[in-house]
């Protein structure tokens, strides 16, 4: 699907594709399911996410026992084998009438505790179940606490969602436009009013619910896409619509908050980069799901020197995540020190909520404002499924290292030899061995850690590591790791970058990154004149003249 010039977008819709949600038909045999879902160590009900298929792998929902719990619903489907449909409940038994058959349970907390599964025969009638789910690890004991910040739960439903998934911290999308120059506070996609007040579940589980996307499909009423980008932790509603956009990055920042790149592949992202001065890039994003990957044409291509993975259908799982990487590492070797974040648009696509999400490190114990400071410093990691603590030389993700101009000496040369060297070290925890650890930066991967996946008490892997890793200039390093899943899927974890600043020796970028984003934007200029206003197109040009500056200094 071709938008103008090279956009391209995967539109696909509910239409077409059948939601298998069972539900008892007139005259059928129908029995109750009674269930239980415990923690294995303590033997107490917790809130979990159940799924509940027949033989035929139709779905069926389920709802609470109690009068005082509660039970929330989800049923969304991208494609014949991207579909997501479950329960979320709260830590109360549970009940399902369910028509005579066989049927397969699967239950799921967040990403701290494993997957189990039960059978259930109801063919002779009413039966009875209990799951118990062990955690293999518990980051909030080791100061380590959860977010998302992409969602489009209603603030009714987050707070069992949340607790069902272990999420610490929502931003739901409150306010949401989709129409050029229209206002969020107009926004056609809004739901209910919300004050800036922070909503708190419990001690450790908080909503801040006064969050807007703008998320640009039209211009003066005809279909142009541009793209979509967040505002978080606002304090007044925003009353300006877009674009151009700079007056809602002042006013944003202006309040303290934060701006959120949607994904780095929407046409106008790479604009929005330098003129908004973006604080947060979604590393593991919106397209990246618990069920199939869909998504396999959506935006603007990927460029050559990236090599990503595709196929006869486009683009794969495998190519996506890299190209979100690779992305990610233009953008920060050309000095946009962006900090990574995680979001899954959960209530718009097949995911649970925080099925991609962000760990901050909260050493001093939880509490929304130091959440959201860490998340801004860069203290964190982004996960779909492994856990990873790294420091560089005992300081952690977000820090800047500052080095005075290396001292000529005779016979060194400072085009090739280290000015000094950081040490890596730190530990990734996962329920499946990892297929890989590597060290990243400026330059792409610098360093491969074999994992060791050594098999703890708590039946997980845990691979430690302890490495140096020299550097020659300024630049930045990160890490990251893959896990292999027995049905074939990888999950990932990245952390956020450390900086290296040496005086005289400055970052510079790759030739083919700086051309990829001057491309970029060029293309765009193109694309939109004649559509967008003078205003709108001059904060285009001013984007590409930041680039071509860069640009000059490339490698």
């Amino acid at each position: 699907m071709l938008a103008k010039s090279s956009s391209r977008f995967c539109a696909l819709s509910l239409v077409g594709f059948a939601v298998l949600v069972g539900h008892p038909a007139r005259g059928e045999d129908i029995h109750t399911l009674r269930g239980t879902i415990v923690d294995a160590k303590t033997n107490k009900p917790i809130a979990a996410r159940l799924y509940i298929q027949d033989e035929q792998g139709k779905s069926f929902h389920a709802k609470s026992a109690a009068a005082d719990g509660s039970a929330v619903d989800y049923s969304k489907t991208r494609g014949p084998q991207s579909s997501e449909i479950h329960t979320t409940l709260s830590a109360h038994a549970f009940v399902a009438q369910l028509p005579s058959g066989k049927y397969n349970l699967t239950v799921e907390r967040g990403k701290e505790y494993r997957t189990a599964t039960a059978s259930v025969d109801l063919t002779a009638g009413d039966g009875d179940v209990r799951v118990a789910l062990s955690r293999w690890i518990d980051m909030s004991s080791l100061g380590w606490y959860s977010g998302e910040t992409h969602v489009h739960r209603s603030t009714d439903e987050l707070p069992t969602a949340m607790l069902a998934d272990d999420l610490n911290v929502a931003l739901p999308l409150t306010h949401w436009v989709t129409r050029a120059y229209t206002p969020p506070s107009q926004g056609d996609k809004n739901s209910a009013a919300v004050a800036a007040e922070l909503v708190k579940v419990d001690a450790t589980h908080v909503i801040y619910p006064l969050n807007t996307e703008y998320e640009i499909f039209s211009v003066d009423g005809k279909r142009h896409t541009l793209g979509a980008i967040f505002a978080l932790n606002q304090k007044t509603v925003l009353t300006e619509g877009v674009p151009p956009v700079r007056k809602i990055a002042e006013q944003v920042h202006g309040e303290g908050a934060l701006l959120e790149l949607d994904k780095h592949n929407w046409p106008w992202s790479m604009m929005l980069v330098p003129v908004m001065n973006v604080d947060l890039y979604e590393l593991t994003n919106n397209h990246i799901w618990r069920t199939e990957f869909a998504f396999r044409t959506f935006g603007e291509s990927p460029a050559a020197y990236m090599n990503v993975e595709q196929d006869d259908e486009g683009v794969t799982e495998q190519g996506w995540l890299d190209f979100t990487f690779q992305n990610y590492y233009a953008l920060l070797n050309c000095g946009f020190r962006l900090r990574p974040t995680a979001g899954t648009a959960s209530g718009v696509h097949p995911v649970p909520l925080g099925f991609g999400r962000v760990y901050v490190h909260l050493p001093d114990g939880f509490s929304y404002e130091a959440w959201m400071k860490g998340l801004d410093a860069g203290r964190s990691f982004v996960t779909t499924g492994p856990m990873l603590v790294v420091t560089a030389n005992d300081q952690p993700p977000g820090t800047t290292f500052g080095f005075p101009a290396p001292t000529p000496r005779k016979g060194l040369n400072f085009g090739t030899g280290a000015i000094a060297t950081l040490r890596i070290q730190g530990w990734s925890e996962s329920e499946y061995q990892l297929s890989r650890i590597e060290v990243v930066g400026d330059g792409g991967a610098v360093a491969a850690i074999p994992p060791t996946n050594k098999k703890i008490a708590a039946g997980s892997y845990r691979s430690e590591f302890d490495v140096p890793v020299p550097f020659h200039g300024s630049g930045w390093l990160a890490v990251r790791c893959f896990e292999q899943l027995p049905n074939g899927r990888v999950r990932f974890a990245h952390t956020a970058p450390i900086h290296i600043d040496v005086a005289d020796k400055p970052l510079r970028p790759r030739k083919a990154e700086a051309q990829y984003l001057v491309d970029r934007v060029q293309r765009e200029i193109e694309r939109n004149t004649g559509v967008l206003s003078d205003d709108a197109l001059a904060e285009f040009r001013q984007a590409l003249q930041a680039y071509k500056a860069i640009a000059t200094t490339a490698e």
